[in-house]
Protein backbone atom coordinates (compact mmCIF):
# COMPACT_ATOMS: atom_id res chain seq x y z
CA UNK A 1 0.00 0.00 0.00
CA UNK A 2 1.64 3.33 -1.05
CA UNK A 3 0.16 6.00 1.10
CA UNK A 4 2.54 7.67 3.54
CA UNK A 5 1.66 6.87 7.64
CA UNK A 6 1.08 10.89 7.65
CA UNK A 7 -2.25 10.52 5.73
CA UNK A 8 -3.88 8.18 8.44
CA UNK A 9 -2.52 9.71 11.71
CA UNK A 10 -3.63 13.14 10.71
CA UNK A 11 -6.93 12.03 10.24
CA UNK A 12 -7.72 11.45 13.88
CA UNK A 13 -5.39 14.13 15.15
CA UNK A 14 -5.91 16.27 17.95
CA UNK A 15 -4.12 19.44 19.82
CA UNK A 16 -2.95 17.01 22.67
CA UNK A 17 -1.06 14.26 20.43
CA UNK A 18 0.65 17.68 18.80
CA UNK A 19 2.19 18.90 21.86
CA UNK A 20 3.52 15.62 22.60
CA UNK A 21 4.87 15.60 18.70
CA UNK A 22 6.23 19.03 19.55
CA UNK A 23 8.31 17.96 22.52
CA UNK A 24 9.68 14.93 20.68
CA UNK A 25 10.31 17.03 17.60
CA UNK A 26 12.52 19.83 19.51
CA UNK A 27 14.63 17.29 21.53
CA UNK A 28 15.71 14.96 18.57
CA UNK A 29 16.43 18.41 16.66
CA UNK A 30 19.02 19.15 19.61
CA UNK A 31 20.31 15.77 19.61
CA UNK A 32 20.43 15.42 15.61
CA UNK A 33 22.42 18.60 15.67
CA UNK A 34 26.00 17.95 16.93
CA UNK A 35 25.32 14.23 15.37
CA UNK A 36 24.24 15.90 11.34
CA UNK A 37 27.72 18.22 11.48
CA UNK A 38 30.25 15.22 13.27
CA UNK A 39 28.64 12.79 10.68
CA UNK A 40 29.48 15.42 7.73
CA UNK A 41 32.78 15.95 8.76
CA UNK A 42 33.76 12.27 9.18
CA UNK A 43 32.72 11.59 5.89
CA UNK A 44 34.78 14.05 4.10
CA UNK A 45 32.03 17.12 3.21
CA UNK A 46 31.63 20.46 4.88
CA UNK A 47 29.85 20.43 8.31
CA UNK A 48 26.57 22.35 6.72
CA UNK A 49 26.12 19.39 4.09
CA UNK A 50 24.97 17.18 7.38
CA UNK A 51 22.51 19.90 8.44
CA UNK A 52 21.02 20.57 5.19
CA UNK A 53 20.98 16.62 5.22
CA UNK A 54 19.27 16.00 8.12
CA UNK A 55 16.58 19.05 7.37
CA UNK A 56 15.61 17.91 3.39
CA UNK A 57 16.07 14.59 3.96
CA UNK A 58 14.40 14.21 7.79
CA UNK A 59 11.56 16.43 6.45
CA UNK A 60 10.80 13.91 2.92
CA UNK A 61 11.30 11.27 5.32
CA UNK A 62 8.72 11.97 8.04
CA UNK A 63 6.02 13.46 5.28
CA UNK A 64 5.92 10.22 2.81
CA UNK A 65 7.91 7.34 4.94
CA UNK A 66 5.82 4.23 5.87
CA UNK A 67 6.51 4.28 9.50
CA UNK A 68 4.61 7.01 12.32
CA UNK A 69 8.06 7.95 13.97
CA UNK A 70 10.27 7.45 12.16
CA UNK A 71 13.58 10.09 12.22
CA UNK A 72 15.66 10.35 9.14
CA UNK A 73 18.72 12.09 8.02
CA UNK A 74 22.92 11.42 7.92
CA UNK A 75 23.81 8.51 10.02
CA UNK A 76 27.22 7.24 11.16
CA UNK A 77 26.79 4.09 8.56
CA UNK A 78 26.85 6.24 5.48
CA UNK A 79 30.65 7.68 6.90
CA UNK A 80 32.23 5.09 4.93
CA UNK A 81 31.32 4.84 1.74
CA UNK A 82 30.55 8.37 1.38
CA UNK A 83 34.45 9.39 2.55
CA UNK A 84 35.13 7.02 -0.16
CA UNK A 85 33.04 8.50 -2.58
CA UNK A 86 34.27 12.03 -1.90
CA UNK A 87 38.13 11.08 -2.39
CA UNK A 88 37.45 9.13 -5.36
CA UNK A 89 34.57 10.96 -7.58
CA UNK A 90 34.86 14.15 -5.37
CA UNK A 91 31.98 16.25 -4.15
CA UNK A 92 29.96 16.44 -7.61
CA UNK A 93 30.20 12.64 -7.40
CA UNK A 94 28.88 12.09 -4.36
CA UNK A 95 25.68 14.06 -5.32
CA UNK A 96 25.61 12.47 -8.56
CA UNK A 97 25.79 8.79 -6.57
CA UNK A 98 23.27 10.21 -4.04
CA UNK A 99 20.90 11.12 -6.59
CA UNK A 100 21.26 7.62 -8.09
CA UNK A 101 20.73 5.65 -5.17
CA UNK A 102 17.44 7.54 -4.23
CA UNK A 103 16.09 6.61 -7.69
CA UNK A 104 16.92 3.13 -7.30
CA UNK A 105 15.92 3.19 -3.57
CA UNK A 106 12.30 4.46 -5.37
CA UNK A 107 12.37 1.46 -7.76
CA UNK A 108 12.58 -1.10 -5.25
CA UNK A 109 10.18 0.47 -2.99
CA UNK A 110 7.71 0.38 -6.22
CA UNK A 111 8.82 -3.06 -7.22
CA UNK A 112 7.75 -4.42 -3.82
CA UNK A 113 11.13 -5.34 -2.25
CA UNK A 114 10.41 -3.92 0.95
CA UNK A 115 9.97 -7.52 2.53
CA UNK A 116 12.49 -9.00 0.17
CA UNK A 117 15.43 -6.40 1.65
CA UNK A 118 14.69 -7.08 5.77
CA UNK A 119 15.82 -11.09 4.74
CA UNK A 120 19.58 -9.66 4.96
CA UNK A 121 21.42 -12.33 6.95
CA UNK A 122 22.32 -11.11 10.70
CA UNK A 123 25.62 -11.93 11.08
CA UNK A 124 26.51 -9.55 7.54
CA UNK A 125 24.56 -6.96 8.89
CA UNK A 126 26.66 -7.40 12.00
CA UNK A 127 29.75 -7.74 10.31
CA UNK A 128 29.55 -4.76 8.60
CA UNK A 129 28.17 -2.89 11.19
CA UNK A 130 30.98 -3.49 13.07
CA UNK A 131 33.45 -3.10 10.57
CA UNK A 132 31.84 0.63 10.21
CA UNK A 133 32.27 1.40 13.57
CA UNK A 134 35.47 0.50 14.03
CA UNK A 135 36.51 2.35 10.68
CA UNK A 136 34.71 5.74 12.25
CA UNK A 137 36.66 5.08 15.49
CA UNK A 138 40.04 5.37 13.65
CA UNK A 139 39.14 8.16 11.34
CA UNK A 140 38.37 9.90 14.52
CA UNK A 141 41.55 9.45 16.75
CA UNK A 142 43.75 12.64 14.40
CA UNK A 143 41.12 14.52 15.66
CA UNK A 144 40.68 13.29 18.81
CA UNK A 145 44.38 13.32 20.00
CA UNK A 146 44.65 16.89 18.29
CA UNK A 147 47.73 15.13 16.36
CA UNK A 148 49.86 17.43 13.99
CA UNK A 149 50.02 15.51 10.87
CA UNK A 150 49.17 15.66 7.38
CA UNK A 151 46.69 14.19 5.63
CA UNK A 152 45.23 10.53 7.09
CA UNK A 153 46.16 7.32 5.04
CA UNK A 154 43.02 6.02 3.89
CA UNK A 155 44.26 2.62 4.14
CA UNK A 156 43.17 1.10 7.79
CA UNK A 157 46.53 -0.07 8.79
CA UNK A 158 48.86 2.86 7.35
CA UNK A 159 46.41 5.23 9.33
CA UNK A 160 47.25 3.67 12.42
CA UNK A 161 51.08 3.47 11.43
CA UNK A 162 50.63 7.21 10.80
CA UNK A 163 48.83 7.16 14.27
CA UNK A 164 51.76 5.66 16.03
CA UNK A 165 54.28 7.87 14.17
CA UNK A 166 53.15 11.39 15.02
CA UNK A 167 52.29 10.29 18.70
CA UNK A 168 54.43 12.08 20.34
CA UNK A 169 52.61 15.49 18.84
CA UNK A 170 49.36 14.99 20.74
CA UNK A 171 47.50 17.66 22.07
CA UNK A 172 46.34 17.94 25.80
CA UNK A 173 44.20 20.06 25.60
CA UNK A 174 42.59 17.80 22.83
CA UNK A 175 42.58 15.50 25.04
CA UNK A 176 40.89 16.31 27.53
CA UNK A 177 37.95 17.95 25.45
CA UNK A 178 37.74 14.65 23.43
CA UNK A 179 37.97 12.94 26.93
CA UNK A 180 35.47 15.54 28.23
CA UNK A 181 32.65 14.96 26.20
CA UNK A 182 33.11 11.10 26.24
CA UNK A 183 32.04 11.24 29.64
CA UNK A 184 29.46 13.36 29.29
CA UNK A 185 27.53 11.81 26.52
CA UNK A 186 27.89 8.43 28.13
CA UNK A 187 26.64 9.46 31.53
CA UNK A 188 24.39 12.96 31.50
CA UNK A 189 21.42 10.48 30.41
CA UNK A 190 21.59 10.13 34.27
CA UNK A 191 20.73 13.60 35.03
CA UNK A 192 18.15 13.99 32.95
CA UNK A 193 16.75 12.93 29.55
CA UNK A 194 15.51 15.64 28.33
CA UNK A 195 18.46 17.42 27.00
CA UNK A 196 20.96 15.40 24.93
CA UNK A 197 24.33 14.88 26.27
CA UNK A 198 26.03 16.20 22.92
CA UNK A 199 24.60 19.37 23.16
CA UNK A 200 25.77 19.81 26.54
CA UNK A 201 29.04 18.34 25.95
CA UNK A 202 29.39 20.29 23.05
CA UNK A 203 28.29 24.16 24.85
CA UNK A 204 30.49 22.92 27.79
CA UNK A 205 33.51 22.23 25.41
CA UNK A 206 32.96 24.85 23.10
CA UNK A 207 32.89 27.58 25.28
CA UNK A 208 35.71 26.66 27.80
CA UNK A 209 38.10 26.25 24.70
CA UNK A 210 37.02 30.33 23.58
CA UNK A 211 36.98 31.39 27.10
CA UNK A 212 39.96 29.98 27.84
CA UNK A 213 41.72 30.24 24.75
CA UNK A 214 42.72 26.69 24.70
CA UNK A 215 45.46 25.79 21.32
CA UNK A 216 42.89 23.26 19.55
CA UNK A 217 41.53 23.12 16.01
CA UNK A 218 37.88 24.06 15.76
CA UNK A 219 35.35 23.76 12.96
CA UNK A 220 36.41 27.34 11.95
CA UNK A 221 39.80 26.83 12.05
CA UNK A 222 39.29 23.91 9.41
CA UNK A 223 36.55 24.80 7.27
CA UNK A 224 35.85 28.20 7.90
CA UNK A 225 32.64 30.13 8.28
CA UNK A 226 28.99 27.89 8.37
CA UNK A 227 26.65 29.33 6.10
CA UNK A 228 23.30 30.36 7.87
CA UNK A 229 21.27 29.62 4.84
CA UNK A 230 19.59 26.65 2.39
CA UNK A 231 21.53 26.83 -1.15
CA UNK A 232 19.54 27.05 -3.90
CA UNK A 233 18.24 23.34 -5.37
CA UNK A 234 20.53 22.20 -8.32
CA UNK A 235 19.97 19.12 -10.46
CA UNK A 236 23.21 17.30 -11.05
CA UNK A 237 24.22 16.69 -14.48
CA UNK A 238 23.79 12.84 -15.43
CA UNK A 239 25.57 11.30 -18.29
CA UNK A 240 25.95 7.72 -19.84
CA UNK A 241 30.14 7.57 -18.12
CA UNK A 242 29.31 9.30 -14.76
CA UNK A 243 26.37 6.78 -13.95
CA UNK A 244 28.93 3.73 -14.94
CA UNK A 245 31.58 4.95 -12.60
CA UNK A 246 29.24 5.24 -10.03
CA UNK A 247 26.28 2.77 -10.22
CA UNK A 248 28.28 0.66 -7.71
CA UNK A 249 28.63 2.84 -5.07
CA UNK A 250 25.33 4.39 -5.51
CA UNK A 251 23.61 0.83 -5.10
CA UNK A 252 25.64 0.34 -1.56
CA UNK A 253 24.27 3.53 -0.69
CA UNK A 254 20.72 2.25 -1.73
CA UNK A 255 21.13 -1.17 -0.34
CA UNK A 256 22.61 -0.02 3.35
CA UNK A 257 20.29 2.78 3.39
CA UNK A 258 17.43 0.13 2.62
CA UNK A 259 18.52 -1.93 5.09
CA UNK A 260 18.93 0.71 7.81
CA UNK A 261 15.76 2.40 7.76
CA UNK A 262 13.55 -0.81 7.55
CA UNK A 263 15.41 -2.00 10.88
CA UNK A 264 15.55 1.23 12.46
CA UNK A 265 11.45 1.16 11.07
CA UNK A 266 11.21 -2.47 13.33
CA UNK A 267 12.65 -1.55 16.15
CA UNK A 268 10.06 1.99 16.01
CA UNK A 269 7.33 -1.00 15.64
CA UNK A 270 8.80 -2.80 18.58
CA UNK A 271 8.52 0.16 20.79
CA UNK A 272 5.26 1.70 20.16
CA UNK A 273 3.35 -1.51 18.95
CA UNK A 274 2.91 -0.27 15.11
CA UNK A 275 3.57 -1.98 11.54
CA UNK A 276 5.32 0.00 9.00
CA UNK A 277 4.69 -0.08 5.22
CA UNK A 278 8.30 -0.93 4.46
CA UNK A 279 7.36 -0.24 0.71
CA UNK A 280 6.39 3.41 1.33
CA UNK A 281 9.38 3.14 3.09
CA UNK A 282 11.39 2.81 0.75
CA UNK A 283 10.06 5.04 -1.75
CA UNK A 284 10.42 7.95 1.20
CA UNK A 285 14.08 7.20 1.48
CA UNK A 286 14.64 7.37 -2.35
CA UNK A 287 12.87 10.93 -2.30
CA UNK A 288 14.86 12.10 0.59
CA UNK A 289 18.04 11.05 -1.02
CA UNK A 290 17.30 12.65 -4.29
CA UNK A 291 16.07 15.80 -2.67
CA UNK A 292 18.98 15.72 -0.21
CA UNK A 293 21.27 15.50 -3.46
CA UNK A 294 19.66 18.77 -4.80
CA UNK A 295 20.64 20.79 -2.04
CA UNK A 296 23.95 19.91 -2.20
CA UNK A 297 23.10 17.31 0.73
CA UNK A 298 24.58 13.55 1.47
CA UNK A 299 23.22 10.28 1.90
CA UNK A 300 20.50 9.84 4.51
CA UNK A 301 18.29 6.96 5.88
CA UNK A 302 16.44 5.96 9.07
CA UNK A 303 18.23 7.14 12.39
CA UNK A 304 17.54 4.20 14.82
CA UNK A 305 19.40 5.96 18.27
CA UNK A 306 17.24 9.33 17.07
CA UNK A 307 13.56 7.54 15.81
CA UNK A 308 14.11 5.47 19.53
CA UNK A 309 14.67 9.11 21.12
CA UNK A 310 11.36 10.74 19.40
CA UNK A 311 9.46 7.78 20.48
CA UNK A 312 10.68 7.73 24.44
CA UNK A 313 10.06 11.20 24.40
CA UNK A 314 6.01 11.08 23.33
CA UNK A 315 6.49 11.21 19.64
CA UNK A 316 3.75 9.19 17.94
CA UNK A 317 3.41 10.48 14.50
CA UNK A 318 5.26 11.88 11.57
CA UNK A 319 4.42 15.22 12.44
CA UNK A 320 7.23 14.87 15.17
CA UNK A 321 9.83 14.11 12.30
CA UNK A 322 9.21 17.12 10.61
CA UNK A 323 9.32 19.46 13.32
CA UNK A 324 12.28 18.15 13.97
CA UNK A 325 13.76 18.98 10.87
CA UNK A 326 12.09 22.67 11.18
CA UNK A 327 14.01 23.00 14.50
CA UNK A 328 16.75 22.36 12.63
CA UNK A 329 16.56 24.67 9.72
CA UNK A 330 15.75 27.67 12.75
CA UNK A 331 19.00 26.76 14.21
CA UNK A 332 20.77 27.30 10.89
CA UNK A 333 19.60 30.24 10.25
CA UNK A 334 19.87 32.65 13.23
CA UNK A 335 22.61 30.44 15.26
CA UNK A 336 24.12 28.52 12.58
CA UNK A 337 27.34 31.02 12.16
CA UNK A 338 28.55 29.74 16.16
CA UNK A 339 28.99 26.11 15.11
CA UNK A 340 32.63 27.81 14.04
CA UNK A 341 33.91 27.42 17.20
CA UNK A 342 33.30 23.52 18.22
CA UNK A 343 36.39 22.01 18.81
CA UNK A 344 37.54 19.16 16.78
CA UNK A 345 38.28 17.32 19.43
CA UNK A 346 34.52 17.74 20.57
CA UNK A 347 32.91 16.14 17.75
CA UNK A 348 35.33 13.23 17.83
CA UNK A 349 34.31 12.27 21.27
CA UNK A 350 30.89 12.51 20.34
CA UNK A 351 31.63 10.11 17.38
CA UNK A 352 33.50 7.43 19.19
CA UNK A 353 30.44 7.34 21.52
CA UNK A 354 28.25 6.53 18.20
CA UNK A 355 31.17 4.28 17.02
CA UNK A 356 31.03 2.29 20.68
CA UNK A 357 27.26 2.11 19.94
CA UNK A 358 27.12 1.30 16.51
CA UNK A 359 29.83 -1.90 17.39
CA UNK A 360 27.17 -3.78 18.98
CA UNK A 361 29.94 -5.83 20.42
CA UNK A 362 27.59 -8.23 22.54
CA UNK A 363 25.99 -9.41 19.16
CA UNK A 364 29.52 -9.55 17.59
CA UNK A 365 30.15 -12.24 20.10
CA UNK A 366 27.55 -13.56 20.51
CA UNK A 367 27.39 -14.15 16.42
CA UNK A 368 30.86 -15.12 16.61
CA UNK A 369 30.34 -18.02 19.32
CA UNK A 370 27.18 -19.38 17.28
CA UNK A 371 27.66 -21.98 14.06
CA UNK A 372 30.30 -21.61 11.83
CA UNK A 373 29.08 -20.60 8.97
CA UNK A 374 27.58 -17.66 10.68
CA UNK A 375 31.38 -16.85 11.87
CA UNK A 376 32.50 -17.19 8.50
CA UNK A 377 30.01 -15.02 6.99
CA UNK A 378 30.46 -12.49 9.97
CA UNK A 379 34.38 -12.01 9.73
CA UNK A 380 34.66 -12.36 6.18
CA UNK A 381 32.25 -9.03 6.05
CA UNK A 382 34.25 -7.23 8.91
CA UNK A 383 37.95 -8.40 7.63
CA UNK A 384 36.21 -6.89 4.27
CA UNK A 385 34.62 -3.65 5.43
CA UNK A 386 37.62 -2.79 7.54
CA UNK A 387 40.65 -3.39 4.85
CA UNK A 388 39.17 -2.97 1.71
CA UNK A 389 35.62 -1.83 1.14
CA UNK A 390 32.07 -1.66 1.83
CA UNK A 391 30.83 -2.78 -1.15
CA UNK A 392 33.03 -5.61 -1.49
CA UNK A 393 32.07 -6.60 1.83
CA UNK A 394 28.58 -6.60 1.30
CA UNK A 395 28.72 -8.05 -2.26
CA UNK A 396 31.30 -10.63 -1.31
CA UNK A 397 29.81 -11.19 1.89
CA UNK A 398 26.31 -11.69 0.52
CA UNK A 399 27.68 -14.45 -1.88
CA UNK A 400 29.40 -16.02 1.45
CA UNK A 401 26.27 -16.64 3.16
CA UNK A 402 24.31 -17.75 -0.16
CA UNK A 403 26.76 -20.34 -0.92
CA UNK A 404 27.10 -21.58 2.78
CA UNK A 405 23.03 -21.91 2.71
CA UNK A 406 23.02 -23.70 -0.48
CA UNK A 407 26.03 -25.84 1.48
CA UNK A 408 23.45 -26.46 4.49
CA UNK A 409 20.35 -27.35 1.94
CA UNK A 410 22.41 -29.46 0.53
CA UNK A 411 23.37 -31.25 3.10
CA UNK A 412 19.75 -31.30 4.98
CA UNK A 413 18.60 -32.96 1.24
CA UNK A 414 18.84 -36.65 1.19
CA UNK A 415 17.68 -39.39 -0.91
CA UNK A 416 17.01 -43.17 0.52
CA UNK A 417 15.96 -46.99 -0.34
CA UNK A 418 12.75 -47.24 2.32
CA UNK A 419 11.90 -50.56 0.19
CA UNK A 420 13.24 -53.07 2.69
CA UNK A 421 12.62 -50.80 5.62
CA UNK A 422 8.81 -50.87 4.93
CA UNK A 423 8.73 -54.18 4.38
CA UNK A 424 10.22 -55.21 8.12
CA UNK A 425 8.02 -52.54 9.72
CA UNK A 426 4.69 -53.97 8.02
CA UNK A 427 1.70 -54.45 10.70
CA UNK A 428 4.42 -53.22 13.29
CA UNK A 429 2.40 -51.06 15.91
CA UNK A 430 4.80 -48.24 16.21
CA UNK A 431 4.83 -47.83 12.54
CA UNK A 432 3.32 -45.07 10.59
CA UNK A 433 -0.30 -45.18 9.57
CA UNK A 434 1.04 -43.80 6.09
CA UNK A 435 3.62 -46.62 6.22
CA UNK A 436 1.84 -49.47 7.11
CA UNK A 437 1.18 -50.91 4.05
CA UNK A 438 2.28 -54.15 1.86
CA UNK A 439 4.96 -53.23 -0.90
CA UNK A 440 4.39 -55.62 -3.75
CA UNK A 441 7.18 -57.39 -5.20
CA UNK A 442 9.28 -55.77 -7.93
CA UNK A 443 8.17 -52.00 -6.44
CA UNK A 444 11.12 -50.12 -5.51
CA UNK A 445 10.32 -46.91 -2.88
CA UNK A 446 12.65 -44.31 -2.78
CA UNK A 447 12.34 -40.99 -0.21
CA UNK A 448 13.64 -37.68 -1.31
CA UNK A 449 13.95 -35.62 1.70
CA UNK A 450 14.58 -31.71 1.24
CA UNK A 451 14.11 -29.56 -1.28
CA UNK A 452 14.63 -31.03 -4.82
CA UNK A 453 17.00 -28.21 -5.97
CA UNK A 454 20.14 -27.86 -8.61
CA UNK A 455 22.61 -27.65 -5.25
CA UNK A 456 20.93 -31.33 -4.30
CA UNK A 457 19.46 -32.95 -7.22
CA UNK A 458 22.62 -34.86 -8.21
CA UNK A 459 22.05 -36.80 -5.27
CA UNK A 460 18.39 -38.01 -6.90
CA UNK A 461 19.92 -39.25 -10.11
CA UNK A 462 23.34 -40.69 -8.31
CA UNK A 463 20.91 -43.13 -5.87
CA UNK A 464 19.04 -44.15 -9.24
CA UNK A 465 22.26 -45.37 -10.90
CA UNK A 466 22.57 -47.84 -7.97
CA UNK A 467 19.57 -49.83 -8.50
CA UNK A 468 20.96 -53.31 -9.27
CA UNK A 469 18.00 -54.82 -10.72
CA UNK A 470 15.53 -51.96 -12.68
CA UNK A 471 11.81 -52.74 -10.62
CA UNK A 472 8.81 -52.99 -12.79
CA UNK A 473 7.65 -49.80 -10.23
CA UNK A 474 9.98 -46.97 -8.79
CA UNK A 475 7.81 -44.91 -6.29
CA UNK A 476 8.93 -41.67 -5.55
CA UNK A 477 8.10 -40.67 -2.22
CA UNK A 478 7.87 -36.65 -2.24
CA UNK A 479 6.34 -35.87 1.27
CA UNK A 480 9.18 -34.27 2.64
CA UNK A 481 10.13 -31.62 -0.73
CA UNK A 482 9.10 -28.25 -0.09
CA UNK A 483 10.18 -27.03 -3.26
CA UNK A 484 11.89 -27.91 -6.72
CA UNK A 485 13.33 -25.91 -9.37
CA UNK A 486 14.29 -26.31 -12.91
CA UNK A 487 17.53 -28.96 -12.31
CA UNK A 488 14.81 -30.50 -10.12
CA UNK A 489 12.17 -31.10 -12.99
CA UNK A 490 15.36 -32.22 -15.54
CA UNK A 491 16.76 -34.52 -13.00
CA UNK A 492 12.70 -36.21 -12.49
CA UNK A 493 12.62 -35.88 -16.46
CA UNK A 494 16.05 -37.59 -16.73
CA UNK A 495 15.20 -40.33 -14.20
CA UNK A 496 11.95 -40.82 -15.86
CA UNK A 497 13.30 -41.79 -19.23
CA UNK A 498 15.91 -44.03 -17.65
CA UNK A 499 12.92 -45.88 -16.31
CA UNK A 500 11.12 -46.03 -19.61
CA UNK A 501 14.17 -47.68 -21.03
CA UNK A 502 14.75 -49.99 -18.53
CA UNK A 503 10.48 -51.37 -18.66
CA UNK A 504 9.91 -49.64 -15.64
CA UNK A 505 6.78 -47.50 -14.75
CA UNK A 506 7.53 -44.48 -12.14
CA UNK A 507 5.17 -42.83 -9.81
CA UNK A 508 5.11 -39.85 -7.67
CA UNK A 509 3.76 -40.00 -4.18
CA UNK A 510 2.43 -37.56 -1.64
CA UNK A 511 2.97 -34.23 -3.68
CA UNK A 512 1.80 -31.99 -1.59
CA UNK A 513 3.45 -28.56 -2.58
CA UNK A 514 1.46 -26.38 -4.91
CA UNK A 515 4.51 -25.04 -6.28
CA UNK A 516 6.06 -28.53 -7.25
CA UNK A 517 2.33 -29.44 -8.56
CA UNK A 518 2.47 -25.97 -10.82
CA UNK A 519 6.20 -26.62 -11.68
CA UNK A 520 5.18 -30.12 -13.09
CA UNK A 521 2.27 -28.61 -14.98
CA UNK A 522 4.30 -25.56 -16.45
CA UNK A 523 6.80 -28.01 -17.56
CA UNK A 524 4.94 -30.87 -19.05
CA UNK A 525 6.10 -33.36 -16.72
CA UNK A 526 2.79 -34.28 -15.41
CA UNK A 527 1.63 -34.92 -19.02
CA UNK A 528 4.53 -37.16 -19.16
CA UNK A 529 4.19 -39.10 -16.18
CA UNK A 530 0.37 -39.50 -16.06
CA UNK A 531 -1.50 -37.62 -13.83
CA UNK A 532 -2.79 -40.80 -12.44
CA UNK A 533 0.84 -41.34 -11.83
CA UNK A 534 1.26 -38.29 -8.90
CA UNK A 535 -0.96 -39.38 -6.31
CA UNK A 536 -1.45 -37.68 -2.77
CA UNK A 537 -0.87 -40.29 -0.57
CA UNK A 538 1.61 -43.48 -0.64
CA UNK A 539 -1.34 -45.69 -0.28
CA UNK A 540 -2.69 -44.66 -2.82
CA UNK A 541 0.80 -45.07 -4.92
CA UNK A 542 0.53 -48.83 -3.81
CA UNK A 543 -2.74 -48.83 -5.39
CA UNK A 544 -1.43 -47.14 -8.70
CA UNK A 545 1.61 -49.71 -9.02
CA UNK A 546 -0.74 -52.69 -8.89
CA UNK A 547 -3.01 -51.12 -11.17
CA UNK A 548 0.15 -50.32 -13.43
CA UNK A 549 1.77 -53.92 -13.26
CA UNK A 550 -1.87 -55.69 -14.15
CA UNK A 551 -2.08 -53.54 -16.99
CA UNK A 552 0.55 -54.61 -18.48
CA UNK A 553 0.11 -58.15 -17.63
CA UNK A 554 3.03 -58.11 -15.56
CA UNK A 555 1.68 -59.26 -12.33
CA UNK A 556 2.29 -62.81 -13.44
CA UNK A 557 5.85 -62.18 -14.02
CA UNK A 558 6.06 -60.75 -10.89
Amino acid sequence: MYRPKLYDTLRQYDSKQFLKDLMAGLIVGLVALPLAIAFAIASGVSPEKGIYTAIIAGFVISALGGSRVQIGGPTGAFIVIVYDIVQTHGIDGLIIATFMAGIMLMAMGFARLGSVIKFIPHPLIVGFTSGIALIILSSQVKDLLGLHMGAVPADFIDKWKSYFHHFQALNGYAVLLGGLTVLIVLFWSKVTRKVPGSLIAILLTTVAAAWLHLPVETIGSKFGAISSSLPRPILPHLDLSTIKNLIQPAFTIALLGGIESLLSAVVADGMIGGNHRSNMELVAQGAANICSSLFGGIAATGAIARTATNVRNGGRTPVAGMIHSVTLLLILLFFGKWAAYIPMATLAGILIVVAYNMSEWKHFLSVARGPRSDVVVLMTTFLLTVLVDLTAAIEIGMIVAAFLFLRKMIQYSDVSLLTNALRENENEEDSEPADNVSIPRHVEVFEITGPLFFGAAYKFKDAMRYIEKPPLVLIIRMRKVPLIDATGIKTIREVLHMSTQQGSKMILSEVHSEQILKELKDSRLLFALGKANVTDTFQEAIERSIAVMAESKLEGRA
